[in-house]
């Protein structure tokens, strides 16, 4: 079982979530149900064609159980006040069931795509931590709302905008990063940290790990005050052309990762960094459907975990069970349900009995 020397092996068995991937907001509820039968733990949304926050209105009342989390929301797409709005109200929706989970998407997307401002990404994202802690303490407490900080200025609440004190409390605080300078700001202001899906073994244990503990020190905490998610990409299939295409599509979207200047950093850790520039060419030249090809066997089985139904859970374990709370099963197909149900079982039945 891979761990990170430094922090404890938690001691529940590890959650696994599913996604909450569709392509038309009347299916959600039908998709909501598909995942609690599965079994999953929890149910993430991953902000590409669709807000991230809207579907799980409907998740919130049609799930009792299942922990709900943005993996992650566009937070530089957003002020603090409005994060913290959604938040609030999908924490009462849910009965306590929600953690506000924000990245800072890459400055083209924010600047091009949104039409909002960048600015020192580190700086601004603890900004908005701030920001919004801020605001939530004000609604909890009463206390006068004063945060003036670098990019953010909340300095008004009246009482017709003010919601009452949240009986569960105000949501747990989710960062997701890839390079050391937010993963630190992660480990000392964040509740949890995600791990991006394009992440290696080798880039986690000499990167992230090294960046959280620097910022745990920082903040004056340790790791029981940090729990970590991971998000992995899979293929796998529950029959020979099922399989096929679960690996065409994987390989593609750990291409497209690999297009991204920011994830840059992590092909260079396993000497893949000449990659980078190709498939980013390739995009200006929309070229999309060949950049897979690039992408070998090697880079598949360290980006992801790849193999028949009845190894998922059992690599995963590996892979991961020595030091993460939660693991976000990402695929860019239609996973079987009973293949996506057996993976689940496996995970939680071996990892049962962690930290005794």
């Amino acid at each position: 079982m891979a761990s990170n020397p430094a922090r404890p092996v938690p001691q529940n068995p590890i959650a696994v979530d599913g996604g909450l991937i569709f392509d038309d907001m009347a299916d959600v509820r039908a998709k909501v149900e598909e995942l609690k039968a599965i079994g999953y733990d929890g149910i993430y949304s991953f902000e590409g064609s669709s807000d991230g926050f809207m579907p799980f209105v409907i998740a919130a009342e049609h799930t009792e159980t299942q922990l709900l989390s943005t993996q992650v929301a566009v937070a530089f797409a957003r002020n603090p006040l409005t994060l913290a709005y959604q938040a609030n109200d999908l924490q009462m929706l849910s009965k306590g069931r929600f953690i506000l989970g924000m990245g800072t998407q890459a400055k083209p997307n924010i600047e091009k795509r949104f039409s909002m401002p960048w600015g020192k990404p580190v700086t601004r994202m603890r900004d908005m931590i701030g920001a919004i802690r801020a605001i939530q303490r004000t609604w909890q407490t009463g206390e006068p709302l004063n945060y003036q900080g670098e990019y953010y200025r909340h300095t008004k609440m009246q009482p017709l905008f003010t919601p009452k004190p949240n009986p569960y409390g105000p949501p747990p605080l989710m960062l997701g990063a890839i390079g050391a300078p937010m993963t630190r700001a992660a480990g000392e202001l964040a509740d949890w940290f995600v791990v991006i899906p394009f992440c290696t073994e080798k880039f986690v244990r000499e990167t992230t790990f090294p960046a959280l503990e620097e910022g745990l020190e920082k903040g004056g905490r340790t790791w029981d005050d940090l729990k970590i998610a991971a998000q992995c990409m899979i293929a796998t299939g529950a029959n020979e052309r099922a399989y096929a295409e679960a690996i065409a599509r994987t390989r593609y979207q750990i291409a497209f990762y690999g297009s991204t200047p920011i994830y840059a950093k992590a092909l260079e850790a396993e000497g893949w960094g000449d990659l980078h520039p190709k498939l980013h060419q390739m995009t200006r030249e929309n070229r999309w459907l060949e950049m897979g090809q690039l992408i070998t066997d090697e880079m598949c089985e360290r980006f992801a975990v790849v193999g028949e139904p009845h190894e998922i859970g059992p690599k995963l374990v590996e892979r991961f069970g020595g030091w993460v709370d939660r693991l976000s099963i990402m695929t860019t197909y239609q996973l079987e349900p009973e293949v996506a149900s057996r993976i689940v079982s496996d995970v939680r039945e071996r990892t049962a009995s962690r930290g005794s």
